[in-house]
C-alpha cells in the first residue's frame, strides 16, 4: 500500500460528495435512507437521498484478507465499521466520531490496526488516529495542538486562535507493519517534518527535517530517496539523496530532475522499483500529454511504459509487494484501462463481464489473490465486490446507496464542444428525465440550464455518478459541466492555457459552452445559471460581475471574490509551492502583479450586479477564507444590491456535514426556482441539525426565511 501526501495545491471544493442519507444505532446494521415517497410532489428525489449520507461506502480489505472496512453511518454520523470478510452482516462499527464523520482510512500491514484523519470543524489540521482491533482502543498519533513561533509562543490565527498543526500520512509500508511515515508541521507551519511513528505506543522518531521542501519520497524500507523543492519560475526540481541519513535524515542532495514550470502539474514522481533502482514517474517533459516512464537512479535513463496522445495518466495499478507496474488507466469520456502486466490480463477481462459501468481496483491483500473492486454508473449507486484471483470469482459485497435504485435518475452524457480558439473541451449534460423523447442527446424544446464549474481549476469532471446533477435535473433543469482549459488530465498545452486566464479566457470557455447549448436547443440564451464551487464558485462571481448579460441567476460556494486577498491567505503548509500560483494566477507579491489581480476580482466590478447572486460559506475555510463571501456581501450591501448569503460556523471548504448540506441545497433549490422556474421540495425537516445562518437575503425568499432555525 503506497500512500503519498499530494504536493500538488488545488482549490478543489472540499468532498461534499458522499451521498445517500443513513442512519444506524451502534453494533446494528447501517439502516436504509429515506426513498422518494419521502416526498409529496411526484417523481420529486428528496434532498436527503442525493445529499446525505451513503448507507456503507469506501470498502477496502485487510492486507491478510480476513477482515473487510467500510464507512457507514452511526446515529447520523459516517464512521467506519470493520467485520469478517464474507460476513458484512457482522460488522460493527470501531470509531465512535459523533460530530463530522469520517471519511479518510487506511488499512495498517498489521491487519489489526486501522487508521484515520480528522480535523475540526473543516479547518483541515488533519489529525491522526490508531484504532487498535484488538483492544477497540483509539489513540491520537498527533497530539499537538499549537505551533510554537519564533518567540516560543503559539503561532495564532487572523482571529487570535492558535494554529493547529496539519498531519498528513507519507507512507505504509509492508515491510514495515508496526509503524507507518507521517508528515507534521509541528515545528514550522510551512514545513511538514517526516516522522516514523510506532502505531501501538505513539512513539515519533524524526526521520526527515524538513529545510525548505515541498515533499520527500521514500521507498519500502522507509529510505528517504528524493525531495522535491519548488523553483523560482514555477516549476520544481526533483533531488536525490548524495548521501547517508544524518541524525535528522538526509542533509545532502544531488539534482535528478529538473522540472520546467510548464510541466509542474503533469510531472512527479510516483514510486519506486523493489530493488530502489528505477523511480517511476508521470512525466510530460518532451511530450504533451503526461506518460508513466522508468527512470534510472543512476543514470536518468527513461523507459516508457504507458502513454496516450489524447491525456495524461490518469491512475495506476501497481502490484503490493513486487511494486510492479500492472495496469494504467487513461480518461477522455470514460476512464481506459491499458494492461502492462499480462498476468493479469484474464482477470480484467473477467472483470469486464461482472457488472455494468467503469470499475476500479480499490483495495487488495498484500498476497495479490483478492482486490475489491468497485464498479461506477452515471445513473445509479456504485457496487463494490471482492475479487477472489485464483477462484476467478466476484462476490458482491454491497451498494453504496441502495435508496437510489428505482429512481427516476438519468444520464450523464458526453459531449465536446469547441472553444472559440479551437480547443476541445470535454463536457458532461444532463437532462430531466422524459425531456428527450427521440433519444437523440436534446431536449425536445428548450429548457432552463445550470452552467455548472468545477474547482481547482485544476482538476476535471469526469463521468459517473453526480448528485448535483441529478437534483439539478430532477428539477427540470438542462445541466452543463465544462472542462475549461485550466483543468488537469487534457496534457500541460490544455492546462497552460489557463495560466493568468481567470475571469479572461478560463471564463470564455464557459461562455462558449453557453453559446453551444442555445445553438443545439439545449437551452435559451435568458435561461441560464451558473453554479460552482470554490474556482467554480469564483466562476459564479466572475459570471454575475464580467459577464452580467449571460447569466440569469449565480450560486457561488466558498468562491473567491479578491485574487490578492485570496493568495496572500493561503495556508502556511502551502508556502513552498507559492510560485505555482504566481504563475499561474498572478503574482500577489508585486505592484504590477496586485494590479493584475485587481482587474480579475469579482470584488472590484459588483456595480455590474444585476442579478441575483446566492453565497454559500463555511466560517473555518483554510483555503477560501470566511473574509473572501464576507467582503463581496459587505460591498454588495453598502450599494444596496441584493444578495442571498448562507454561513455555516463549523463548516470548511465544502459542506461535510450532511444536515448542512441538505439545508444548503435547500437555499439553493429555492433561489433558482424563484429565477429559472425549477421544480421544488419544501423545505420540510431539511433545517432540522444544521448550523446554518442566512446573514443577508433571506427575506427574498419567504419559505426559506419561515423554516430557518430560531
Amino acid at each position: 500500500m503506497k500512500i503519498r501526501s499530494n504536493v500538488l495545491i488545488s482549490l478543489c471544493l472540499a468532498s461534499a460528495g458522499l451521498s445517500a442519507q443513513a442512519t444506524a444505532q451502534p453494533g446494528t446494521t447501517p439502516s436504509a435512507a429515506p426513498t422518494a415517497a419521502a416526498t409529496s410532489t411526484p417523481g420529486l428525489i428528496p434532498r436527503s437521498v442525493l445529499f446525505g449520507n451513503p448507507e456503507r461506502a469506501s470498502l477496502q480489505i485487510s492486507p491478510d484478507g480476513s477482515k473487510i472496512a467500510f464507512i457507514a453511518p452511526v446515529a447520523g454520523v459516517l464512521n467506519v465499521w470493520v467485520g469478517p470478510a464474507g460476513k458484512l452482516e457482522d460488522a460493527r462499527p470501531v470509531t465512535r466520531d459523533t460530530n463530522r464523520g469520517i471519511r479518510r482510512f487506511f488499512w495498517a500491514y498489521t491487519s489489526t490496526d486501522l487508521l484515520f484523519l480528522q480535523d475540526v470543524g473543516g479547518d483541515e489540521n488533519f489529525k491522526i488516529f490508531r484504532v487498535d482491533l484488538t483492544s477497540n482502543d483509539v489513540r491520537d498519533l498527533t497530539p499537538f495542538e499549537t505551533i510554537p513561533g519564533a518567540d516560543g509562543k503559539p503561532v495564532t490565527l487572523p482571529n487570535g486562535k492558535p494554529l493547529r498543526p496539519a498531519a498528513r500520512i507519507e507512507s505504509v509500508s509492508h515491510k514495515q507493519p508496526g509503524t507507518i511515515l507521517i508528515g507534521l508541521n509541528n515545528r514550522d507551519p510551512q514545513l511538514h517534518d517526516v516522522y516514523k511513528v510506532d502505531i501501538k505506543s505513539g512513539q515519533l522518531t524524526l526521520l526527515q527535517r524538513n529545510d525548505g521542501f515541498a515533499g520527500f519520497m521514500t521507498d519500502d524500507d522507509y529510505n528517504v530517496k528524493l525531495a522535491v523543492k519548488q523553483t523560482e519560475d514555477g516549476g520544481s526540481l526533483v533531488q536525490k539523496a548524495a548521501a547517508a541519513p544524518a541524525t535528522e535524515g538526509v542533509d545532502k542532495w544531488s539534482d535528478f530532475v529538473k522540472v520546467p514550470m510548464e510541466d509542474a502539474l503533469t510531472t512527479n514522481p510516483i514510486g519506486f522499483s523493489k530493488d530502489g533502482k528505477q523511480v517511476y514517474m508521470v512525466d510530460s517533459r518532451s511530450r504533451n500529454t503526461s506518460a508513466l516512464v522508468a527512470l534510472d537512479l543512476d543514470s536518468g535513463k527513461s523507459t516508457l511504459i504507458a502513454e496516450d496522445a489524447r491525456v495524461d495518466v490518469d491512475s495506476t495499478l501497481i502490484h503490493p509487494t513486487e511494486n510492479t507496474i500492472q495496469a494504467v488507466s487513461f480518461e477522455y469520456l470514460r476512464p481506459e484501462w491499458k494492461v502492462i502486466d499480462q498476468s493479469i490480463a484474464a482477470d480484467f477481462d473477467y472483470l469486464r463481464t461482472v457488472a455494468k459501468g467503469d470499475f476500479s481496483v480499490t483495495s487488495r491483500t498484500k498476497d495479490d489473490n483478492k482486490w475489491v473492486v468497485s464498479y461506477s454508473l452515471d445513473n445509479g449507486p456504485s457496487r463494490s465486490y471482492i475479487y477472489d484471483r485464483k477462484a476467478r470469482k466476484a462476490t458482491f459485497v454491497f451498494s453504496n446507496r441502495r435508496d437510489l435504485e428505482g429512481l427516476p435518475l438519468v444520464a450523464l452524457q458526453p459531449v465536446v464542444i469547441k472553444s472559440r480558439d479551437g480547443l476541445d473541451l470535454v463536457s458532461y449534460l444532463s437532462l430531466p428525465q422524459g425531456s428527450d423523447a427521440d433519444n437523440n442527446g436534446k431536449p425536445d424544446r428548450p429548457l432552463p440550464m445550470i452552467l455548472d464549474v468545477h474547482g481547482g481549476p485544476w482538476a476535471r469532471d469526469s463521468w459517473g455518478f453526480n448528485p448535483q446533477h441529478q437534483w439539478l435535473a430532477n428539477r427540470g433543469y438542462a445541466v452543463l459541466s465544462v472542462n475549461f482549459r485550466g483543468s488537469t488530465g487534457f496534457g500541460k498545452s490544455f492546462l497552460n492555457a489557463g495560466n493568468r486566464e481567470w475571469a479572461a479566457k478560463m471564463h470564455d470557455d464557459l461562455l462558449d459552452a453557453v453559446d453551444w447549448a442555445v445553438k443545439e436547443g439545449v437551452t435559451e440564451r435568458s435561461k441560464v445559471g451558473i453554479f460552482g464551487g470554490s474556482y467554480g464558485g469564483y466562476a459564479a462571481l466572475v459570471g454575475v460581475t464580467f459577464t452580467p448579460e449571460v447569466f440569469a441567476c449565480a450560486v457561488s460556494v466558498v468562491g473567491p471574490s479578491n485574487l490578492n486577498t485570496l493568495l496572500s491567505t493561503i495556508p502556511p503548509y502551502w508556502q513552498p509551492l507559492v510560485e505555482q500560483f504566481s504563475q499561474r494566477v498572478g503574482d500577489f507579491r508585486t505592484d504590477e502583479g496586485k494590479k493584475f489581480l485587481d482587474s480579475r476580482s469579482p470584488l472590484n466590478f459588483i456595480s455590474n450586479i444585476t442579478k441575483p447572486l446566492l453565497i454559500g460559506q463555511g466560517a473555518n475555510d483554510p483555503r477560501v477564507k470566511q473574509t473572501e463571501s464576507d467582503q463581496i456581501v459587505q460591498a454588495m450591501q453598502a450599494k444596496k444590491i441584493p444578495v442571498t448569503y448562507v454561513l455555516f460556523p463549523d463548516e470548511g471548504h465544502g459542506f461535510a456535514r450532511p444536515a448542512n448540506r441538505i439545508s444548503f441545497y435547500a437555499v439553493a433549490e429555492a433561489f433558482l426556482a424563484r429565477t429559472l422556474g425549477g421544480r421544488v421540495q419544501p423545505v420540510g425537516d431539511d433545517f432540522k441539525g444544521s448550523s446554518i445562518k442566512v446573514p443577508a437575503g433571506a427575506d427574498v425568499l419567504p419559505d426559506i426565511k419561515a423554516a430557518l432555525p430560531g
